[in-house]
């Protein structure tokens, strides 16, 4: 069992702003993933929607499921993570009523083990955020790119870029704070108006393409460790090349079954010699 003050809750993550300590944060989908993110130190694991993208191959988030989402949030919970623990609302789980968004992050933390839920929307989303937490649950927020409503937004491009529309985040940033949200992810951005929003509020903000001012920073898992060789976003940066390890350890074990030299001694297993009793 972690002791009480090893575990990271809401609480520690609200306490690193006031302390002037950065928050980082990883996507993690599976129990491998999660056990090295929360051995490194992570403060904030996220199930992220972006499963659909990224182990799914699919050009969007929008298809993922509350299923899928309940089945990698409960293999991360696996690993017993010391990071904080938050599972993504997909897409239809939250948008037809705040009845239907409780029920749904309920499941996420009765069947899965999620510490808490985190949702895209401003303004439109208030009722919902404070029905969920009126249930207990904690709230992560999500402004700028939400990546639900890229058919809506015309493609996956940045906001904010004029004042109507950033004045317009800042107001919604401020409301989503005084709705009870624990943290405030702002996604794809301009880095003045990332800036502006994290020294108007007193919670964190979590920045993934929204500059250094941010409280905090989120990258997809696979991305930061090179897990791909495809296109990667402006905001990305690879901290490993996975993808190349991985690929090198292959060819060597098809060379190496090729040439019979895999398996060997080493590898193989013998008939012991039983030796009758004088």
């Amino acid at each position: 069992m972690l002791q009480p003050d090893k575990k990271k809750t809401v609480v520690t993550i609200q306490r690193k702003k006031k302390q002037g300590e950065k928050i980082t944060s990883v996507t993690a989908y599976d129990m491998p993933s999660a056990r090295v993110a929360s051995d490194a130190g992570i403060d904030l694991l996220l199930v992220g929607d972006s499963l659909g993208m990224v182990l799914q191959g699919n050009k969007h988030t929008l298809k993922t499921t509350m299923a899928e989402m309940i089945y990698h949030t409960r293999m991360v919970a696996a690993a017993e993570p010391v990071s904080l623990l938050v599972a993504d609302m997909p897409y239809g789980s939250f948008h037809l009523s705040p009845r239907q968004a409780v029920l749904n992050s309920l499941r996420f933390v009765k069947e899965s083990g999620a510490e808490g839920v985190k949702l895209e929307g401003g303004r439109k989303r208030l009722e919902t955020i404070k029905a969920i937490l009126n249930a207990e649950i904690p709230v992560l927020g999500h402004l700028g790119l939400t990546p639900q409503s890229v058919n809506a937004l015309g493609g996956f491009k940045m906001q904010g870029r004029v004042q109507e529309t950033a004045e317009r985040m800042l107001e919604e940033a401020l409301e989503l704070e005084q709705a009870g949200v624990f943290a405030l992810v702002l996604e794809s951005i301009p880095e003045e108006l990332g800036k502006q929003i994290s020294e108007a509020l007193t919670i964190p903000t979590i920045g993934i393409g929204a500059g250094k001012y941010c409280d905090g920073q989120i990258l997809v898992f696979h991305d930061m460790v090179g897990f791909s060789n495809t296109y990667m976003p402006k905001f990305v940066r690879k901290y490993a090349d996975v993808y190349q390890v991985v690929h090198d350890a292959l060819t060597r074990y098809i060379q190496d079954v090729r040439d019979g030299e895999f398996p060997g001694e080493a590898e193989s297993f013998r008939l012991k010699k039983e030796t009758k009793e004088k």
